[in-house]
């Protein structure tokens, strides 16, 4: 009767929540969750098996999946208090110049506010499967950290190399004396890479992903002006966001996965297209494309995790 169940339930499905990068924006993604641990009356943590994330959305998957934190307690990390923290720099820089002599932060302030939160714990302690990426600059090869594989590589490792953004962060030294940089340069949506690793975490082929974006880039752009750009002008407008759209993994997504898969993005509008503009003026506009895709999506959020 045991091996019975056993085989039963590799056949029933298993949820993995897949959240993309984008610095503040990744906000939104919270925002949406709030709502729907308030309209399902379940936590976020209980409802997933697996939490996949790759930068800043590599740190909103590792609270839930480490700490079982609610979405409303993972928002207070992107608190004022918690942004000036992260986003702490001892030098002068000029936030609207794109042409930096060194990163526009330190990494100190980001790894207190990791060791707060999860102190020297290694992904072995996970309390739900965790899965982050990031990108070797030595080795030039991608990088995956998750609790069954790595399980001695630490939580502020994992995030810290996953969301080392260039221009943003330094290059992270991990203990084994790696240098890591994003996650996000492997793909900005880890969807099809959750998926793969879930089969094998998971012992299951039946699994439904719930993909969560951070609004991406739909502003046109003058093609016969661009004709005129060199490097400082193509970084004005925006070429590190279309380099790093990862839209084209969502529409194989939903290709394959078809029922099993529900994308949670939409244009970010007016929203500012840098990932650190945390003026209160921009975060509102965040929390409001957040609240927007409850709007949206919902109820379709809703039948998702019920089914």
């Amino acid at each position: 009767m045991k091996n019975f169940f056993s085989f039963l339930s590799k056949f029933s499905n298993k949820k993995i929540i897949c959240f993309d990068g984008g610095g503040v924006r990744t906000i939104a993604s919270i925002v949406f969750l709030k709502k729907l641990e308030a309209e399902s009356g379940k936590k976020v943590s209980d409802i997933f098996d697996m939490f996949v994330g790759t930068s800043a959305g590599a740190f909103n998957a590792a609270c839930f999946a480490y700490g079982g934190f609610t979405a409303d307690k993972i928002k207070r990390y992107w608190s004022r208090s918690y942004l000036d923290k992260i986003m702490r720099t001892s030098f002068f820089w000029d936030k609207a110049s794109l042409i930096q002599a060194r990163p526009r932060y330190e990494s100190e302030g980001r790894l207190e506010v990791l060791k707060e939160i999860f102190g020297e714990s290694t992904l072995r302690e996970s309390n739900k499967p965790f899965l982050s990426l990031c990108y070797n600059i030595e080795t030039r090869e991608h990088v995956i950290h998750d609790s069954i594989n790595t399980p001695e590589v630490t939580f502020i490792d994992a995030v810290a190399a996953s969301s080392a953004a260039p221009m943003y962060f330094p290059t992270y030294q991990m203990k084994n004396e790696s240098w890591m940089i994003d996650g996000s340069i492997v793909t900005n949506n880890p969807t099809l890479i959750g998926y793969q690793f879930a089969k094998k975490i998971l012992d299951n082929e039946n699994i439904k992903i719930l993909s969560i974006g951070s609004g991406h880039n739909k502003n046109k752009i003058s093609g016969e002006t661009s004709t005129k750009w060199g490097g400082v002008g193509w970084l004005r407008n925006d070429i590190m966001g279309m380099m790093l759209d990862s839209e084209i993994h969502n529409e194989i997504s939903s290709n394959i996965f078809k029922d099993n898969y529900l994308r949670i993005n939409t244009p970010m509008g007016k929203i500012n297209k840098f990932l650190d503009d945390d003026s209160e003026e921009n975060l509102e506009k965040i929390h409001l494309m957040g609240m927007e895709w409850w709007t949206e999506f919902g109820d379709d959020a809703l039948k998702f995790i019920e089914s």
